[in-house]
């Protein structure tokens, strides 16, 4: 039985159909990804999962409750990561679980039990009598991690867990979020890193102007989508080559900046032609990334 059943959700503001019919399920145990543009409608679509705010229709069950109206028994199963830190600076890393923990009704015995685990998950055993201020920005996203398990919930969300952490942080937060999967949690996860999607999600939907334009497994979508190898080429004179050779090489052909993408089921004939210029080039297989610019353009989104 699904953690997480939407049928047809609609959300407007101002007349723009933010939510735009959409539906979903989330099965116990997997972690489902929701990739978009900045404006795609992805932080909408979780508030509106959570309870956070009314859908002007559609239906949604969390936990087997019906939400809105029972979205606060619904929750108490129900982790969060924002988008957004919002931890307490006036308390320490500590205190900021002790008081969480107490908005869910555990009793103090229980949280302090559970506070010493949580911290070494986390990687800040030795940072429980710190003050916010003093923490960086990857150990502020850890312990906003920790502090959405105090509850021990059995579906997380995520709000772009990762964004704005170096690569160390990155990679320690996946190496966490695998571990929960591990255990049998369930994660709902928005993201703008394809690798992050692609190392996590067993499903994922990519979503653009309140719609899922496309779903499946990672390696699913770039079979369905992309053709499989990618050369990127760059160099003087790529744009004067592009219009005049690149095509009859490849089934597709875009014009990026300084640098021309071209996608092809067999590189060879494409490959043997660059040999020929001073042209760089980069052949890669084809990735998610390449689908999600695909579907949903390279054009800035602010």
């Amino acid at each position: 039985m699904a953690v997480l059943a939407v049928d047809n959700l609609r959300k407007s503001y101002g007349g723009e159909e933010v939510v735009a019919g959409v539906s979903f399920g989330v099965a116990p145990g997997e972690c489902f990804g929701l990739l978009g543009p900045n404006g795609a409608g992805k932080t909408t679509t979780l508030r509106l999962c959570l309870g956070l705010m009314d859908p002007d229709s559609g239906s949604i069950d969390l936990m087997s409750r019906t939400v809105p109206g029972e979205a606060r028994p619904a929750r108490v199963r129900v982790g969060v990561v924002p988008q957004m830190d919002n931890l307490d600076p006036d308390f320490t890393v500590e205190e900021n679980l002790l008081v969480y923990g107490r908005y869910f009704g555990l009793r103090e015995r229980t949280i302090r039990e559970r506070i010493p685990r949580l911290l070494e998950f986390a990687g800040l055993a030795a940072r429980a009598a710190s003050r916010i201020q003093e923490l960086s920005g990857g150990m502020k996203r850890r312990l906003t991690l920790a502090r959405a398990l105090i509850n021990d919930p059995d579906l997380i969300f995520m709000d772009e867990p990762t964004t704005g952490l170096d690569p160390q942080a990155r990679h320690l937060i996946w190496e966490r979020l695998k571990q929960l999967l591990a255990q049998g949690k369930t994660i709902v996860l928005t993201t703008h890193f394809m690798e992050e999607a692609e190392r996590l999600c067993a499903r994922l939907a990519i979503m653009d102007h309140g719609r899922f334009i496309t779903e499946g497994s990672p390696s699913d979508l770039i079979a369905r989508h992309i053709e499989p190898h990618v050369v990127e080429v760059h160099g003087e004179g790529v744009a004067g080559w592009a219009d005049g050779e690149a095509g009859p090489l490849a089934s597709r052909v875009e014009k990026s900046g300084d640098t021309v993408f071209c996608y092809a089921t067999d590189p060879a004939p494409l490959l043997a032609n660059l040999a020929r210029h001073e042209l760089r080039y980069l052949h890669r297989p084809a990735d998610l990334e390449d689908v999600f610019l695909k579907l949903t353009g390279r054009e800035l989104r602010d």
